[in-house]
């Protein structure tokens, strides 16, 4: 038996000889009835989104936000988002001489996504603007630039709930916020100070406790310079590593607390943040997700000792809301994607986006990504108001956040999946993108509290604050008598609340989230997609799955709303 390496030498190849050999330039075949790139697209051509950002409070944002739809839809942002997950970080520990340098390595193209979202005020930019709806602006920049990829999402999103929890520590804020507020994006591990300005990540949870982080041994010792300690131990998820500081929590004489922790040191030094390993995970392959060791690392108190809970939940509240934006923005970018393709594919003799059957599914998914890109601006606007000292919207915020967390994060993924299969076969292989976008849904449900977590939680806004359900109920009650499927369910949820138990935490959630939704709906989307979504929904006119909306639903009404320019 002969083998490759032993085949006796041969002429060269000339494809003339072969029986089957055409002529130059024949094709065996012309490539029809496949849709061309979506890029370039406008990303910011989204009625709902549009109109939601006026009714909270930032329509001054909107040439800014059609700036940057349409710089996101370009095919050069795509290009970036696909490159920065094909190429992911590369973790250095040493140099060329063995000194630990401890530095991750991005693709150009993270850098471009990163350059952007900053300089665009989607970090820390809107602590810094005294205009009202300014954070709202940069929840509706993120639903519109997290078309690119969702990566780079996780270090913007940190430095941005950073500067409330670092507030807590008026001397280090008047220090470091300038620079976490700053539009300008310098990487490389310098001396803080001596940059235009800064990212900051966080560091609570431990192999042995993950969410549960009062669990966590890392300890902190007091220096003798007050205010300053060392501290000792290991986090187990750290993302972003290369920002600059981070917000940690470590067990002091007096509790669990939270510190600051630079990369660099005052005196231009390394700090000690010995990167063990980086993450190799599901998704989200852009962004270096890190275990550091911390031995002898200096670190600076934020807040009273014992109080690192409190301290830092600022900044879970600021995450947990970007975690609802990103799962909309996904919702959204997914959709399209879905549009895009059926318009411009035939099956059975018609396109696939004039065939009933797929126009129920793309209806319904439409109905859920208007659900949640709304939820989504409402709990922004409330965010804006509530640090403006709205109390009532701070006590609704409280609660919303965690209810929308919990539920919208939990569509994303059975989203994304039905989006991915209006491609068929073109949407499960790498080149479409959808790939990446299914592999990213389930994080945002993991991530700042899985579901249990935040289900949880709101039992405890529940309990502790009062306001919080006073507040949920008064927003439900501005679509009293507007659809008797909404006011059943509300009524459902009233009853439910005597009963709430930790056993039934989801189903309440679940029903608070709905209610929610529904009554946002109804009061400011038109009647095809109010109507569908309550008789779904509330109204048990539904089945399993997504495309099994009832006869009745006005799926022209939906698509037209959800899929501009629809031909």
């Amino acid at each position: 038996m002969t083998t490759l390496a032993q085949e006796p030498p041969h002429e060269p190849y000339e494809p003339s000889r072969e029986p089957w050999a055409r002529p130059a330039g024949y094709a065996t075949h012309d490539v029809t009835n496949q849709p061309g790139p979506l890029a370039p697209y406008d990303a910011s051509d989204d009625t709902v989104l549009l109109e939601g950002v006026r009714r909270e409070g930032a329509g001054w944002a909107e040439d800014g936000l059609r700036r940057l739809g349409k710089r996101a839809g370009s095919a050069e942002a795509q290009d970036w988002g696909d490159l920065a997950n094909r190429h992911e970080p590369v973790l250095r520990t040493h140099d060329r001489y063995g000194n630990r340098v401890d530095e991750v390595e991005y693709h150009p193209s993270w850098h471009h996504l990163m350059r952007v979202a900053v300089g665009e005020g989607l970090a820390g930019s809107p602590w810094a603007d005294d205009r009202p709806g300014a954070h709202v602006a940069r929840t509706a920049g993120g639903l519109v630039w997290g078309h690119t990829e969702a990566g780079h999402g996780c270090p913007t999103s940190m430095t941005y709930a950073a500067v409330p929890a670092l507030r807590a520590q008026p001397e280090l804020a008047a220090l470091y916020e300038p620079l976490l507020t700053s539009r300008a994006y310098e990487p490389g591990l310098r001396t803080p100070t001596e940059k235009r300005g800064l990212l900051a990540g966080m560091g609570m949870t431990e192999k042995q406790g993950g969410s549960d982080v009062r669990t966590n041994t890392t300890t902190a010792t007091a220096t003798a310079e007050p205010g300053v300690y060392t501290l000792r131990g290991h986090k187990w998820f750290t993302s972003a590593p290369m920002c600059d500081v981070f917000l940690v929590l470590a067990q002091a004489a007096g509790g669990l607390s939270c510190f600051l922790v630079p990369r660099v040191l005052p005196d231009g030094t390394r700090n000690t943040f010995r990167i063990q390993r980086l993450k190799d995970k599901l998704g989200n392959r852009s962004n270096a997700s890190s275990e550091p060791e911390f031995d002898g690392t200096v670190a600076w108190l934020v807040g009273p000792e014992g109080q690192g809970v409190k301290t830092i939940i600022e900044m879970v509240n600021c995450t947990r809301l970007d975690c609802v934006m990103s799962s909309a923005t996904l919702m959204r970018k997914t959709l399209v994607e879905a549009g895009h393709h059926v318009r411009h594919r035939s099956a059975f003799g018609a396109r696939l986006v004039d065939q009933p059957l797929m126009r129920n599914v793309l209806a319904d998914l439409a109905l859920e990504s208007e659900a949640a890109t709304t939820l989504t601006l409402r709990l922004a606007g409330a965010a804006d108001r509530a640090v403006r000292g709205d109390a009532g919207e701070a006590a609704f915020r409280r609660i919303a956040t965690a209810v929308g967390k919990y539920w919208v994060t939990k569509r994303g993924p059975a989203f994304t999946a039905e989006a991915l299969e209006c491609l068929g076969g073109n949407g499960y292989v790498e080149e479409s993108g959808m790939p990446r976008h299914y592999r990213e849904a389930p994080l945002l449900s993991i991530w700042e509290g899985s579901g249990n977590v935040n289900a949880l939680d709101v039992l405890r806004a529940l309990g502790r604050s009062p306001a919080s359900a006073h507040a949920l109920f008064e927003e439900l009650a501005l679509a009293r008598g507007a659809d008797t499927r909404l006011d059943a369910a509300v009524a459902r949820l009233e009853a439910g609340l005597g009963e709430a138990s930790e056993t039934g935490a989801r189903r309440l959630v679940e029903l608070m989230a709905l209610t929610l939704q529904a009554s946002l709906l109804v009061r400011h989307a038109p009647p095809a997609v109010a109507d569908a979504f309550c008789a779904t929904r509330l109204g048990g006119d539904w089945g399993h799955s997504f495309g099994t909306l009832p006869d009745t639903a006005d799926l022209d009404g939906v698509l037209a709303r959800a899929l501009p320019g629809e031909d």
